[in-house]
C-alpha cells in the first residue's frame, strides 16, 4: 500500500507540475498540443505503474527511487530537470504567441513516435527487472543479452529519444526543439558513465560489451 500511495502521489504531482508549467505561459486550457502531450506520457505510465504494481512491485519501487549516487550522473540529472522545464515553458510560451507554426498532423504524428518509444520502453522493463532509474550495479543482477539488449546495449535510452526529441512538435512548437537538442548529448555523457561503472562492477559485462557493439543506434554509436 506504501508503495502504492507513493506511485500515486508521484503521477498525480507530476500532472501538476506539467500543466502548470504548459497551461500556465500559454495562459489558456485550449492547447492542444498540451493535452495531447499529457495524454500520451500519463496515460501509457499509469498502465505500465498498474502492470508493474501486479507484476513487478519491485522494479516499480527501483523505478520510483531518484537517489542517484554517481556524481556524474547527478550533474546530468540536474541538467535534465532544467531542460525540460525550459522546453515545456519555451513551447508553451511559443504557442501562446504564435512565434511558430506547427501544423496538427505533425503534432500527432510526433505524437505517435513518442508511443512507439513508450512501447520500446516497456519491452525493455520486461526484459529487464534490474532497470533501477540510478547508475549502480545491485545484489545479484546479471547481463542481460537476448531480446532488444541484442540490438543496442541501452535500449531504454533509444527509447527515450524516441519520446522525447519529438516532444516540443507534440507541444506545436518548433523554438522547442532548441532546449531538447541537449538531451542527446547528456543521454551520451550518461551511457559512457553508466557502462564504466558496468564494466568495473558487473560480472560478465565485458564479454557483453564484445558480443553487442553498438551502445545505442545500429550501426551508427
Amino acid at each position: 500500500m506504501k508503495l502504492l500511495l507513493s506511485a500515486i502521489t508521484k503521477m498525480i504531482f507530476g500532472i501538476a507540475l506539467i500543466g502548470a508549467m504548459l497551461f500556465l505561459p500559454a495562459w489558456t486550457f485550449e492547447y492542444s498540443g498540451a493535452w495531447i502531450f499529457i495524454g500520451v506520457l500519463f496515460v501509457p505510465m499509469l498502465l505500465t505503474g498498474l502492470v508493474l504494481f501486479i507484476k513487478a512491485p519491485d522494479l516499480l519501487k527501483k523505478r520510483l527511487d531518484f537517489k542517484e549516487k554517481e556524481k556524474t550522473q547527478g550533474g546530468v540529472i540536474a541538467l535534465s530537470g532544467l531542460m525540460f522545464p525550459v522546453a515545456f515553458i519555451l513551447s508553451a510560451f511559443d504557442f501562446r504567441y504564435g512565434w511558430s507554426r506547427v501544423p496538427m498532423w505533425l503534432s500527432i504524428l510526433a505524437a505517435a513516435l513518442f508511443l512507439v518509444g513508450y512501447v520500446l520502453y516497456a519491452e525493455v522493463l520486461r526484459e529487464n527487472a534490474y532497470l533501477a532509474r540510478t547508475v549502480e550495479v545491485q545484489e545479484g543482477q546479471k547481463v542481460i543479452s537476448t531480446g532488444l539488449y541484442g540490438i543496442v546495449r541501452h535500449p531504454m535510452y533509444f527509447a527515450t529519444l524516441l519520446m522525447f526529441l519529438p516532444l516540443p512538435l507534440i507541444l506545436q512548437s518548433l523554438w522547442g526543439l532548441i532546449p531538447i537538442a541537449l538531451y542527446p548529448v547528456l543521454i551520451i555523457i550518461r551511457i559512457i558513465n553508466e557502462e564504466k561503472v558496468l564494466t568495473d562492477g558487473l560480472c560478465g559485462y565485458k564479454e557483453y560489451k564484445i558480443k553487442v557493439k553498438y551502445r545505442l543506434i545500429p550501426f551508427i554509436w
